[in-house]
């Protein structure tokens, strides 16, 4: 049983409604790696932060009920998904980009970001 469904929200703070769904230590991981290209299951435990299997599948779970990603089959013996992400996933893409340039500027260990990330567009932005 998937334990991260979504609940009603703590108030109407739109901080502390974005943070019961994306302010866990491993929601937003998952989609700067499917932003980064990963899309199966095998590809997010390969990530250096090293997620367990049960909090993997938590995770995924709340973030198609979110509405942040989408889940297609690739194969059905075993059933195994593929993820992409939503407009509305698409649209965290500067809230990230954000997070990266705040780290690097107040915690100058941490890893710079890729180029690749750092320039990439919300392709739903309009």
């Amino acid at each position: 049983m998937v334990k991260a469904l979504l609940k009603e929200p703590r108030s109407g703070c739109p901080i502390a409604t974005t943070l019961d769904i994306i302010g866990d230590r491993w929601t937003l991981v998952i989609l700067r790696d499917i932003i980064n290209g990963k899309k199966r299951f095998s590809e997010f435990l390969d990530s250096p932060e090293g997620i367990a299997t049960n909090v993997l599948t938590d995770r995924l779970a709340l973030i198609e009920t979110a509405g942040l990603a989408m889940r297609n089959a690739y194969q059905m013996r075993p059933k195994r998904f593929e993820y992409e992400l939503t407009e509305k996933g698409r649209n965290l893409l500067p809230v990230l980009q954000e997070v990266c340039l705040w780290a690097n500027k107040y915690y100058p260990e941490t890893w710079v970001a890729p180029p690749s990330f750092m320039e990439k567009q919300n392709e739903s932005a309009g």
